[in-house]
């Protein structure tokens, strides 16, 4: 891909990424979206053969400019499954407020909105491999409680980390971003590591 192609690009998710985050919910067109960037909407398709595409892309792109891989550095690093899970944790709940804005838009657009609707489970999917992850790593030191498949302990991690979970005890209940990390590293343990293996 050509420099101005790369431009162009980044220009269109640049412009998709503002609007997502100022729509309130509210669908966000092809047609704005290539106002926004300066570009023609054939431009636009040419980049993102659909709107669903460019919404996918968007989530990567932000992403990409908050730099979630090198976030998961020290989960990915961690020696033991409980480093991980704990890393895991503290990476992903400390990524939320910072994705919360397109989060919330691309939520919001999902009911009527199939494009928003698979954004956001591609995201989420992407999410889910992460907790599978620490799980994994957990049950590779017999470290995984015995009450639970890997398969069960996955599915709670990734519903306990939802951005809805988040939304609910930070804004609503009023918890600290520090509250919610520590409460979530000690439930997890609770829930997920065999007692024995509790540090």
């Amino acid at each position: 891909m050509s420099s101005s192609n790369v431009e162009t690009r980044n220009r269109i998710l640049k412009a998709s990424l503002t609007l997502l985050v100022r729509s309130e919910g509210k669908e966000v067109r092809m047609a704005d979206i290539a106002k926004k960037a300066g570009v023609s909407r054939q431009a636009l398709y040419l980049h993102f053969g659909t709107r669903a595409d460019l919404l996918v892309a968007t989530t990567h792109y932000l992403d990409d400019i908050k730099g979630s891989d090198s976030r998961l550095a020290a989960s990915r690093a961690a020696t033991n499954g409980i480093d991980r899970l704990d890393a895991f944790i503290e990476a992903w709940a400390g990524y939320i407020p910072e994705i919360y804005g397109v989060a919330k838009a691309l939520l919001a657009m999902s009911d009527t909105d199939e494009a928003a609707e698979g954004a956001w489970k591609n995201r989420m999917s992407d999410m889910r491999e992460g907790c599978e992850a620490a799980i994994e790593a957990l049950k590779s030191d017999d470290a995984l409680t015995a009450d639970l498949s890997v398969d069960q302990a996955t599915d709670i991690l990734w519903t306990m980390l939802s951005v809805r979970n988040w939304e609910q005890l930070t804004r609503e209940c009023g918890w600290s971003q520090e509250q919610f990390v520590e409460t979530l590293k000690l439930s997890a343990h609770r829930i997920f590591v065999e007692t024995g293996a509790r540090n």
